[in-house]
């Protein structure tokens, strides 16, 4: 029996133009530029303008994604949208973005995985393209994390952009595509990041407000210390399963997180440092989006051949983490 591997076939990102820069933190964090650079290694991040919101982002990179895999709206059949800060709580993000694309034969629908979400929507396209009426499925994850975050609390508004990218998944003509995925959660972590505020559990009050509750809290040393361990493993395990080693990578592309903690992984699994993809200190930590945004950079700074094997890995919120490995189709 044949095996049907899914490609990537086009990438697109958007980052907003308005920059905050380390300088314009300091009066509400008391940290300054070096500070903020010598904890996350962020030099700036992107906001987005007061008209702009999640789907927006995500419209423009799945354009530019669409561009780059020389495909119309119309071919489309899903969209998969990841996303922890959408345009509001229904309808999905996903619909405004089909919408707003014109893709009217496609079926759109969010999901919420954290920092995880573009790999889960890479896992779940996957699977989509095993059916034959399938031909191209549209991943994307857009991110607004500044609208979330306390401007007085140092732990996340140093970290925290906003942006967008977007990939277009496609059946693989040969051997080459997304090779192997491996997605894990465990949520007795769910405490270390979250917004407490907002949903069903605790709904928004004057209260909340007040408290900073409907803001990102994260128990950052915790987190530190789980995602190193989550990561580290899950490298491990699809790495071993494939027969491969860390030698064999061309491009290893982590979750943009804090450039402390892309180090730590890479001192345990002996990465070198031409193998990183490291977009942090230009957009900082842009959660979901940090992913697709930082392969987009690659595709665009680097002339890919082919039969590279690059590497995805990332975690999240839930908590969530997941490996994927993908050697890139020659042209």
């Amino acid at each position: 029996m044949k095996i049907i591997h899914s490609t990537i076939a086009g990438t697109g990102s958007y980052l907003p133009e308005d920059k905050i820069l380390n300088s314009s933190l300091l009066e509400n964090t008391g940290l300054d530029d070096q500070g903020i650079q010598r904890r996350t290694g962020i030099r700036e991040r992107r906001k987005a303008n007061p008209q702009e919101a999640s789907s927006d982002l995500a419209t423009y990179a799945a354009q530019e994604a669409l561009h780059s895999a020389n495909i119309d709206s119309s071919m489309i059949d899903f969209i998969i949208l990841s996303t922890t800060s959408p345009d509001m709580f229904f309808p999905a993000t996903a619909c405004l973005v089909q919408r707003n694309l014109k893709a009217r034969h496609a079926s759109a629908f969010d999901i919420s995985a954290g920092c995880s979400g573009f790999l889960v929507g890479l896992s779940i396209a996957d699977q989509l393209l095993k059916n034959p009426k399938v031909k191209n499925v549209l991943v994307i994850a857009s991110e607004v994390k500044t609208r979330f975050v306390n401007p007085k609390d140092p732990t996340t508004a140093i970290i925290f952009g906003d942006g967008a990218g977007a990939a277009v998944i496609q059946k693989s003509q040969n051997s080459f595509g997304l090779i192997s995925l491996i997605m894990k959660s465990d949520g007795q972590y769910g405490d270390l990041i979250k917004i407490p505020a907002g949903g069903s559990r605790c709904p928004t009050t004057s209260e909340t407000l007040r408290t900073g509750q409907n803001t990102i809290t994260m128990r950052g040393a915790s987190l530190f210390r789980v995602a190193v361990e989550k990561t580290v493993s899950v490298i491990t395990e699809i790495l071993e399963r494939n027969k491969l080693s860390v030698s064999t990578l061309s491009y290893v592309v982590l979750h943009q997180a804090n450039l402390r903690l892309i180090k730590a992984i890479s001192k345990r699994l002996k990465f070198r440092d031409e193998q990183l993809v490291v977009s942090l200190d230009q957009i900082g930590n842009t959660s979901s989006s940090s992913l697709p945004i930082t392969l987009d950079f690659l595709v665009k700074s680097r002339k890919l051949k082919g039969r590279e094997w690059i590497l995805l890995s990332g975690f999240g919120a839930g908590l969530t983490w997941g490996a994927a490995l993908i050697q890139w189709p020659e042209k």
